[in-house]
């Protein structure tokens, strides 16, 4: 299995807005990007949009647009997380 395979075989869980979890949809909204990247939990910002708009900017964070709003593939997320991974000897 190549890494591109190993990467999309992953499944991600998604905590829902009610307090449970649920799988993590192939296309996620901003609220949805949010809850998967755990914002709340390691950020202090009160904005957290504001954290996101961040990531886009400075950090190139993968996103397409869909009826004027921006909209995050899961799987290309995960593959932005993994590259910002620092190799270790």
């Amino acid at each position: 299995m190549n890494s591109t395979q190993e990467h999309t075989a992953l499944a991600a869980i998604l905590p829902g807005p009610d307090g449970g979890f649920g799988p993590c949809p192939t296309v996620m909204t901003e609220e949805e990007l949010i809850r998967f990247l755990r914002i709340p939990e390691i950020n202090g910002a009160t904005n957290h949009h504001h954290v996101i708009e961040n990531l886009k900017r400075m950090h190139g964070l993968p996103r397409i647009h869909l009826c004027g709003k921006a909209v995050y593939l899961t799987d290309s997320v995960k593959l932005w997380l993994q590259q910002r991974v620092p190799c270790s000897q």
